[in-house]
């Protein structure tokens, strides 16, 4: 390829994500002269991760220990071999797991608090488990402004290295070739997203940085759908990053890399139709209410155990893609949601993402009206209605590929209802046992309303929201040891070629087995942009 355009540097990182960030950061301080290859426009420098709620998971923090938490590595990787069920060929990615709970203070706290970054003084709890342990303990640490917050804290020392000839940030280019001299890979090659120029980049090292397979036109998720789930539903939102599309797996696998686990995705339950969409499907993910029923297309409650947010995300997916088109509904009240409904992105959690402490604080204590009544305006899957008559026929006219029937939703809620009317230390119903735990930990009490019935007036408005899978992250990738150098099928470092965050399954091709302990994603890119830049100092590369 004669290429018009030419670039040189120590380092080359294909994508401008956390991981690839965290990794220019390090970088920078050595010395080294980085270059970033960024698909996206400038305003979308830090990819999904600037968009995130911005919680991350580390182990036995200052925050955990001021609020009387007891945790440990050995405690978290107990709760991670238990969630993840590694196979038995799945060495690196348990080394990158026993890695992550090992160093998450000093790689990944330490490092944002010396950046700034603070973390909400109450330690969520999500992912506790159903059939198998998940978080013993609450280690979901949420950065104040969300994801948003963490993103500018990096890009804010980046900034000023610009002037220093030793980072260079070029966007709109999107690297379709690695090019390898005699073995090594010695610098990329692609085109300029809207113009069609060609480019060709040359360094020391690669390091691919562009995310995962969950994006794009979603052909990759269809393709790789884990097989014991049957068909992919007929919908499926998309929540990842719009070039998250296989690219570079590709790329990497037509050179002899190892890529693996593909199957492995983590989707999340509660998608809807993002209500300023931007692509095809563009989906935005709710934190489902805890209180509300979760029923399928036809009105019947699902699974057994019924379905509940902070348990078992991928048990969620799983059993919702048993059912009739493979869609949802959660039954609530305003009630329930103004205290419990969440976002998970910073554009919509208003008084997080722009910290605004007296906001907050009146939202966890009287309801977060504001962003109950922006949904019910905004999202065309939210429908209110003063009686469970109207509410049926205004989601039967939404949905009109199955009908709710009005008598077994109607059982359902009433059986609910009827529940919550005995003490909580009777109660039989698995959703009303788990909220009696979870209302033990003052991070959550905050957080829920106190057994809540469904159908009362007093909680009226009655709300529904349809509900689809939504595409989020790769749990598989590209192959990888502990210095991020991608690895063939033998084994071996392809010389010259590291490979960190969601594009290596952020870390060693799977770090999370099939389910992800929640924040281990954004600590997962931070830990893997950090652990390649060191050992590119160190010589392995």
């Amino acid at each position: 390829m004669n290429a018009n355009r030419k670039y040189r540097g120590d380092v080359l990182i294909v994508g401008g994500g956390l991981a690839g960030l965290a990794a220019a950061s390090d970088l920078l301080e050595q010395g080294k002269h980085v270059v970033i290859l960024e698909r996206d426009r400038p305003e979308k420098l830090g990819g999904l991760a600037k968009e995130s709620f911005g919680g991350v998971m580390m182990v036995d923090t200052p925050l955990q220990r001021n609020s009387g938490i007891t945790d440990s590595p050995e405690l978290a990787m107990s709760d991670w071999l238990s969630y993840a069920e590694f196979g038995e060929g799945d060495i690196w990615p348990q080394r990158w797991a026993e890695t992550y709970v090992e160093n998450s203070i000093e790689m990944i706290y330490e490092w944002l608090q010396a950046r700034g970054v603070s973390f909400l003084p109450v330690v969520n709890w999500p992912e506790r488990g159903i059939s198998r342990r998940g978080n013993s303990v609450p280690r979901w640490h949420i950065a104040w402004g969300t994801g948003h917050a963490i993103i500018e804290s990096i890009l804010d020392p980046l900034s000023r290295r610009k002037g220093s000839g030793k980072l260079e940030i070029h966007f709109g280019h999107r690297v379709n070739r690695l090019i390898q001299i005699a073995g090594r890979i010695e610098g990329c090659a692609g085109v300029l997203e809207n113009e069609g120029e060609d480019f060709e980049a040359k360094g020391d090292v690669v390091i691919v940085a562009a995310g995962g397979v969950c994006g794009g036109d979603l052909s990759k998720v269809r393709a790789n759908w884990f097989s014991e789930w049957g068909e992919p539903p007929e919908i499926i939102l998309n929540g990842a990053h719009q070039f998250g599309d296989g690219l570079l797996h590709d790329v990497v696998s037509g050179l002899g890399g190892k890529v693996t686990h593909l199957d492995k995705q983590w989707h999340y339950a509660a998608g809807i139709h993002h209500p300023q969409s931007k692509r095809p499907n563009d989906g935005l993910s709710l934190v489902p209410p805890r209180s509300a029923l979760w029923v399928n297309a036809n009105g019947k409650r699902i699974g057994s155990p019924p379905l509940q947010g902070f348990t078992d995300t991928r048990y969620l997916v799983q059993e919702i893609c048993k059912q009739p088109s493979g869609m949802s509904w959660q039954i609530l009240n305003w009630k329930i949601a103004i205290k419990e409904l969440a976002v998970s992105g910073a554009e919509y959690m208003e008084s997080f993402r722009h910290k605004r402490k007296i906001q907050m604080a009146l939202d966890l204590v009287f309801g977060n009206r504001r962003l109950v009544k922006r949904m019910i305006q905004e999202a065309k899957d939210f429908v209110t209605a003063d009686s469970l008559p109207e509410l049926v026929n205004r989601m039967n006219t939404l949905e009109t590929r199955h009908q709710v029937d009005v008598n077994l939703l109607g059982a359902e809620i009433a059986a609910y209802d009827e529940e919550i009317e005995r003490s909580p230390e009777l109660f039989q119903d698995e959703q009303l046992k788990r909220l009696v735990e979870f209302r033990k930990y003052r991070g959550d009490r905050i957080r829920l309303c106190k057994f809540q019935k469904i159908n009362d007036p007093k909680a009226f408005p009655l709300i529904a929201i349809r509900e689809f899978i939504l595409s989020r992250k790769s749990l598989g990738g590209i192959q990888t040891d502990l210095h991020c150098r991608v690895l063939n099928h033998e084994g071996e470092p392809i010389p010259g070629l590291l490979a960190i965050g969601e594009s290596a399954g952020f870390g060693g091709g799977g770090i999370h087995g099939l389910r992800s302990l929640e924040g281990t994603f954004l600590g997962g890119c931070i830990l893997t942009g950090r652990m390649a830049a060191k050992a590119i100092s160190r010589g392995f590369s």
